[in-house]
């Protein structure tokens, strides 16, 4: 089951994180999470035993625009998709998919045109199948790990 935290406890959404940004890929916990959290949309997927398994956040209005806002985002008409992780034992699943189907749907409701997001390069197959076009030169976002601009319309 996926959806909209909105209690206020992300701890869940955290510990999903943690696990595939920290331990998995080593990105310091501290850049892992961020300010931004606390005006993120979160989304949560949960297991049949109700185990949070997967986990994406997305920004828009002022808070996209202040973080994003060199890339030519506008925060009025884009949700800006992030921090999309699946636990270990989810993967496989088609959980990713539908996590990015349903941020494109609570932004869609939200009156937003169009999703933005920087992938992870080895990841770029799984956006473009998604129906997501990259667009611009590669970039290191400072994790270290190559990363390229994408965008799909609503």
């Amino acid at each position: 089951m996926i959806e909209v935290v909105t209690d206020g406890d992300l701890s869940g959404c955290f510990a999903v994180r943690r696990e595939v940004f920290v331990v998995e890929q080593r990105i310091p916990e501290e850049e892992e999470m961020d300010a931004y959290d606390a005006h993120a949309v979160h989304l949560l997927a949960t297991d049949d035993g109700g185990r949070p398994v997967g986990t994406v956040r997305f920004l828009h209005g002022a808070a996209a625009d202040k973080k994003y806002g060199h890339a030519g985002v506008d925060g009025g008409t884009t949700a800006v998709l992030g921090r999309l992780a699946v636990a270990r034992a989810a993967r496989g699943t088609g959980l990713g998919a539908d996590l990015v189907r349903a941020v494109e749907a609570e932004a869609h409701r939200r009156g937003l045109a169009e999703v933005y997001l920087e992938s992870q390069t080895h990841a770029l197959g799984f956006y473009e199948r998604l129906d997501y076009e990259a667009f611009g030169p590669e970039f290191d976002e400072g994790s270290g790990i190559p990363h390229r601009a994408m965008r799909r319309s609503l």
